[in-house]
């Protein structure tokens, strides 16, 4: 019997989070995908990822839309550009991979999956990081009782933001961006694998710092005028019954809270960092006066980017749906602006959208 084709990515996007994808795509997810084309607007990030990792073709980004050797575009570019590359990723045929968020707004997205509906192509949303040894172990442990039912949970995602250390924070500040829109789809997307979907949010969110000033190189010196909020609070209602709590800020130096905490009828279970793959995972049961690490029972410890795209290519020839979804991802982005909504407005916001809770991954 002749071996089965895989799936060809093709990379719209060479920035700072590409090589990672690059490094496992083309290393330890290769049994199942193969990049076949790279494209980038500075041409020589395409030709340094055609060089290092052995890319067949550098194209311009149309033309590997379009290209026949790629059947599934995985979008890297800065969250505004998603929605045009997405777009015409699923009006092209192909199956699209957005890095977080899915789209920078509401609209966008649910055009983009109207389209792929429309053609019978699938969307995929980063972060696929709830897909890793410590995200799945918690996932376990809860659907094992553990910590019994889950009745509440909290969230704490906060430092003092990117323009000490990125060499391109201007974006993180504009509109589209800020710390929700950054990092909360990996607080989000993890609280939605363990506790599942989000009926009501309500938030508060300011901006207490006007502009900020670079001190990383190139931009040393160039002041940002900030436009967006950068310390966001929300309230969010599981449709579980579940009640948890948000915090996300770029205002705060140094802090002592968790990561993510689920708190049970029957004890607490701390959850790792969600922007990786590993632990350490923590339980408390009631009866027990000191927490206990748990082993990693699950696969992928070490940053395995690339687990989303891999699981939606396998996913289409297995013909069952895929874990790092579209309808999740565009979930989250309504739950992000809900909460900014719900500022604005002074009230709870209804969250329109849902999704099912994904299932749970053991590994390929």
């Amino acid at each position: 019997m002749a071996e089965l084709k895989k799936p060809r990515i093709g990379i719209v996007g060479i920035g700072n989070i590409s090589g990672i994808y690059l490094k496992n795509l083309t290393g330890m997810h290769s049994k199942h995908v193969q990049v076949t084309a790279v494209t980038d607007l500075i041409h020589e990030r395409a030709a340094k990822a055609n060089t290092d990792y052995g890319i067949p073709h550098i194209l311009k980004t149309q033309d590997l839309i379009e290209s026949p050797d790629v059947d599934i575009i995985l979008n890297i570019t800065q969250p505004p550009d998603h929605y045009g590359v997405a777009l015409a990723a699923v009006k092209a045929g192909k199956h699209v991979y957005d890095e977080k968020p899915l789209c920078a707004k509401r609209e966008e997205a649910q055009e983009v999956l109207k389209v792929a509906t429309a053609n019978k192509v699938k969307v995929g949303g980063s972060p696929d990081t709830f897909l890793g040894a410590g995200g799945q172990t918690c996932r376990k442990l809860l659907d094992d009782g553990w910590i019994g039912k889950p009745v509440a949970a909290t969230a704490f995602m906060a430092n003092h933001g990117h323009e000490h250390w990125h060499p391109g924070p201007e974006f993180y500040y504009k509109k589209g961006g800020g710390p929700m829109f950054d990092m909360g789809p990996y607080y989000l997307t993890a609280l939605v694998n363990l506790l599942g979907p989000i009926a009501r949010v309500s938030g508060s969110a300011k901006t207490p710092i006007k502009q900020r000033t670079i001190t990383s190189e190139p931009l040393n010196g160039t002041v940002i005028d900030v436009e967006v909020p950068t310390t966001i609070a929300g309230v969010l209602d599981f449709s579980s019954g579940a009640v948890g709590t948000i915090i996300t800020s770029f205002d705060v130096y140094s802090h002592t809270l968790p990561f993510i905490e689920i708190y049970g009828t029957e004890g607490t279970l701390r959850v790792p960092d969600p922007n990786t793959f590993g632990g350490p995972v923590y339980v408390k049961r009631y009866r027990e006066e000191n927490w206990s690490e748990i082993p990693l029972l699950r696969e992928y410890k070490e940053n395995s980017r690339g687990l989303g795209i891999t699981d939606l290519a396998l996913s289409i020839g297995e013909n069952r749906p895929h874990r790092a979804n579209g309808e999740m991802a565009y979930h989250v982005l309504d739950v992000m602006h809900g909460i900014h909504d719900a500022s604005a407005s002074g009230s709870y916001y209804d969250v329109k959208s849902t999704c099912t809770r994904p299932e749970p991954f053991s590994g390929f």
